[in-house]
């Protein structure tokens, strides 16, 4: 009776987890979405990269949901491709970030600000449904990584948006959009240490 009742514990546990990671997933696919409408029409490589980081949450989001309630082994393949993607988008951010450079693009200020805004509040509230889960799940811990890495972005972004109009250049979005890349790629490599230090302590 015991042994059922913690089994049933667990699937209450496991489907709830499931439920969270749905959420999240869902909401940073309308912000990638909605970040890409929004920096293409401004030419904003910031914007552009936080949507492409948006996008790179949605997939660890998406491994995450896989990985709830499998073993060990399967939440670090699941991390780990989590953090190689993230990898892999930055590159992908530093590749536009050199083309618009040779555009010479000038990218609307009062739009980044607008859309800063509107992400640190999404995100914010991606934070709060993250933390009732309080376990130590690997690929919880990178989804709040993913997630606490935003919150720096959209703060970076909305800074940039008032160089932008400030200096009436496209250098401070640029050099903004060449960090995010950085962010990103760091945020790829903690996950991929949470990972390592997770099939370390094995089952």
């Amino acid at each position: 009776m015991d042994d059922d009742d913690g089994l049933e514990g667990l699937d209450q546990s496991n489907a709830r987890d499931r439920g969270i990671l749905r959420a999240v997933l869902a909401i940073n696919l309308a912000q990638s979405a909605l970040g890409f409408g929004v920096g293409t029409w401004a030419s904003s490589t910031a914007l552009i990269g936080a949507a492409l980081d948006n996008l790179a949450d949605a997939s660890v989001y998406a491994v995450g949901i896989y990985a709830v309630g499998r073993s060990v082994r399967a939440k670090v393949a699941a991390a780990r491709l989590s953090g190689w993607l993230l990898i892999g988008l930055s590159v992908m951010l530093l590749v536009e970030v050199i083309r618009r450079f040779l555009g010479a693009e000038e990218p609307v200020g009062p739009a980044m600000m607008v859309m800063a805004g509107v992400n640190a509040g999404i995100n914010v509230f991606c934070l709060r449904l993250l933390r009732r889960h309080r376990g130590q799940d690997v690929n919880f811990k990178a989804s709040s990584i993913f997630t606490t890495n935003d919150s720096i972005v959209n703060l970076a972004i909305l800074m940039a948006g008032i160089l932008v109009m400030w200096f009436g250049s496209n250098l401070p979005d640029l050099i903004l959009g060449v960090i995010v890349a950085g962010i990103a790629a760091n945020g790829g490599r903690e996950i991929l240490e949470e990972a390592s230090k997770a099939a370390a302590k094995g089952p």
